[in-house]
Formats: C-alpha cells, structure tokens, sequence
C-alpha cells in the first residue's frame, strides 16, 4: 500500500502561526511527524505575517527531538533568476541559473546560519522546487546527502544524491499499491476547505499517511536516463497545466 509522508515549506519565525498550529494539530491528533523546510535568513517579505516567535529556535529543537525531521529550505527565499533548473515545476528560482561560486557561498551561509541555531540537516528543500546543476554539485560539497524533489515510487539517486520523491497529483496516489511519496503543504496559504479536506484524508486514509521518518529509511534505487526524462517531462508538463489553471480563473 502506498505510504504518503506530508512536507511543509516556508518555515520562518515570523511566518503565519496562526494557520500553522491548525495545520499542526492536525498532524498532531493523526500522529504524524513531517518534514519542514526551515528557512535561513528569510528576506522574502510574502512569507512575513506577524510578530516573531520568541521561543522559534527552541520549538524547533524541541519538534527535532519528537520526531519533526527538518530540511534547509534554500537560503533567503528571494527568487534572482528566471530558471526552472532540472526539475522545472516553476520557472522562476533562488538558485537555478546561478554559477557554482555564488551558490556555493549561498549555501555556506544558510549552514552557517542553521548551525547558529544549533540545527543540522542534510536535506535540501529547493525553493520554487527549482535548482541545476550546479546545485547538485554544490550541495555535495556543503555536506547535503539528499534532495525533497523528484517524482517515483521512493527514493532515487542520481548524480551521487538521493532524491526523496513529492506526490504529481494527490488524489491519485490512494490507489497505489507501494512505495512512498510526499504531500507538499503551504500552511500560510491554506483556506478553510484546504483544512477539511486535509482532515478527511487524515481521517479516511490513516493507514496510508505516515511520518517523514518513514522515508529516510526507505532505500533508494539509481535512476537511469530513461527515467530521469520521464520525470522532467512530468514536471514540465504539470508545470503547463498549472499555468492554464490560473489563466481560466
């Protein structure tokens, strides 16, 4: 039976807490631990919705330790380029189109910024889910071991990372029969029906959603060029759809 895992982006210390600790709740009462893709230094003022968490850096910690597994959600959230990178779900990025240099420095200085709070990860969560390249080779080099991106049935590895896979369309993966995928969950832009029908398929399908944990001890298997286009293809295709989507609204 296929297992699905939830991931949020967009954790910040100033993001919106409100909608945040409904959404937690939720995993809470479920008994579900998820990814959460901390950001650095965000300077992307979209994502700033109040006042600062005062104990930010301790909830964290403290999430860690019951099981919440935390990813390093690019470094300020501020998109420079144009590009969607090998996995163009969007075409607009933080570090695709980039050269290796600056990205490399990028890194450095969102490790350096999570260390300072005492937090250690080595999963990338790419913002816009953009990245090249050179972010691969890049992230090798900043100690990072695996990517929350790709499409599959688990985790793969190409190019000497291992890619933990995200959902291509949420309503079909319930009637899989293995393997394991990621739910990806923006909580600040969540409405009220966004919240039910994450509680109804929190409620119907507890035996399929699971924690992230789950994932990182799955083995991943290497992908082959036939598959890797499969993947692009997809992601430039879902890409396309989600762009005619918003022109009829």
């Amino acid at each position: 039976m296929r297992k699905i895992t939830i991931r949020i982006d967009d954790i910040t210390e100033d993001m919106d807490w409100e909608k945040f600790h409904r959404f937690e709740a939720l995993l809470e009462k479920y008994g579900i631990c998820p990814l959460i893709g901390v950001i650095p230094a965000n300077q992307d003022q979209s994502l700033i919705a109040g006042e600062k968490k005062e104990d930010y850096v301790d909830w964290l910690k403290e999430k860690q330790k019951r099981g919440w597994v935390i990813a390093m959600h690019g470094f300020d959230h501020i998109y420079t380029t144009k590009k969607g990178g090998i996995f163009p779900l969007n075409h607009f990025s933080e570090f695709a189109g980039l050269d290796f240099a600056t990205q490399v420095k990028k890194l450095r200085e969102g490790v350096r910024a999570m260390h300072e709070m005492n937090l250690r990860t080595e999963i990338f969560m790419a913002p816009a889910h953009s990245f090249d390249r050179n972010t691969v080779k890049a992230l090798k080099m900043c100690g990072f071991r695996y990517i929350t991106d790709g499409f599959g049935n688990g985790p793969y590895e190409r190019g000497g990372m291992i890619y933990l896979p995200i959902a291509i369309q949420k309503s079909k993966e319930f009637g899989k029969k293995d393997g394991i995928t990621t739910f990806v969950v923006h909580t600040a832009t969540m409405r009220e029906e966004d919240f039910r029908s994450y509680e109804k398929m929190f409620e119907k399908y507890q035996d399929q959603f699971v924690s992230y944990g789950e994932m990182l001890k799955r083995s991943a298997v290497p992908r082959n060029l036939f598959m890797s286009i499969w993947e692009y293809s997809l992601a430039v295709m879902k890409n396309f759809l989600c762009g005619v989507r918003a022109a009829g609204r």
